[in-house]
């Protein structure tokens, strides 16, 4: 009972540090996951820690959570994602959910339908949407989780739900869509950040794409989510290196919000868990950039999955235990 009152102390003192508009997070999506597969995380002395209360400590204020449709083994369904906010709400941290409108994972390689939607037609589509969204969000109301951000949609820099909902060939279905997950949003949390989420945040052609095509078609969003990985970014051909990334996507920042007049932030970044030193610090001027060279309009940064290691490159973790890449964090 102490500690998670003084860890609830160190969440309100974060908040004043930082004001209520820059917020540090994570997407510890696969928190419960790994525990079912027995998985025990440590701080950097050893000790155990449950993910989100080490997250806590690692001096992160905000939580992300993935919401799948009907994923095959609950990991990430609703109820799953109520359990890992009321841990985070426990310990005074702010969340974030992020509904892919998938069984499984949805990014800009793939967008697939829920099995159990494959067959609607679009405006029957719409209302599924909606009703997914409103039954999630009331079931975390219910349980007095306070959720500051929605995301409708991970990753849409193609639209979603294809190929309906595909914004190169169907934008008005995707925009008609986007906003049956804003109205659906509103009708639970009205003061709640609505998120359009696209990757590259370097790049602001896909950008204006997406942006422009959802305002044409009168959707209505509330925040621009960026993703800002510059080891992707490399992959892509996007850019030459990491100061390419770190130039390019704070450029865009400032140029989305002239153009949208709509408040930003970075909702996904990462670095290569092999290369800690340089991890550490590409996100102290990540963070940096984006608290003092945006006229304070992005809102925060949040690491994708730190705590995961094995396949994927862009961790923060090894030997189940933090790097010194989550020292960016701890040392704002």
């Amino acid at each position: 009972m102490m500690k998670n009152f003084l860890l609830t102390m160190m969440a309100c003192v974060a908040l004043q540090v930082f004001g209520a508009d820059f917020w540090l997070g994570a997407d510890i999506s696969g928190t419960t996951q790994l525990e079912a597969w027995g998985v025990q995380l440590y701080n950097a002395q050893g000790e155990p820690r449950e993910n989100t209360e080490l997250m806590r400590e690692l001096g992160l204020n905000a939580v992300r959570l993935r919401v799948w449709v009907n994923p095959k083994d609950g990991f990430c369904g609703p109820v799953d994602v109520l359990a890992m906010a009321l841990r985070a709400q426990r310990l005074g941290m702010a969340v974030m959910v992020d509904f892919h409108y998938s069984d499984w994972w949805a990014d800009p390689a793939k967008q697939n339908i829920p099995e159990a939607w494959k067959h609607l037609t679009y405006e029957q589509m719409c209302l599924a949407l909606a009703n997914h969204t409103r039954l999630t969000l009331q079931l975390l109301r219910t349980a007095g989780i306070d959720v500051r951000w929605v995301q409708v949609g991970n990753e849409t820099t193609h639209g979603f739900l294809w190929d309906m909902g595909r914004a190169e060939t169907n934008m008005a279905q995707y925009a008609g869509l986007t906003q049956a997950g804003y109205d659906a949003v509103k009708q639970v949390y009205p003061e709640a950040q609505v998120i359009i989420h696209l990757d590259g945040g370097c790049d602001p052609k896909r950008y204006h794409f997406i942006f422009d095509g959802l305002k044409a078609n009168g959707a209505r969003w509330d925040m621009i989510g960026l993703s800002v990985y510059p080891y992707w970014d490399q992959d892509a051909g996007l850019e030459k290196d990491d100061e390419g990334t770190l130039r390019d996507c704070i450029a865009n920042i400032n140029a989305l919000y002239e153009r949208y007049g709509t408040e930003l932030m970075i909702v996904e970044t990462g670095y290569e868990v092999k290369r800690p030193e340089e991890g550490r610090a590409f996100m102290q001027r990540l963070i940096d950039a984006s608290r003092t060279q945006t006229n304070g309009h992005c809102h925060g940064v949040f690491y994708w999955a730190p705590e995961l290691e094995g396949h994927y490159p862009l961790g923060a973790f090894r030997d189940h235990r933090p790097t010194v890449i989550m020292d960016a964090f701890r040392n704002k």
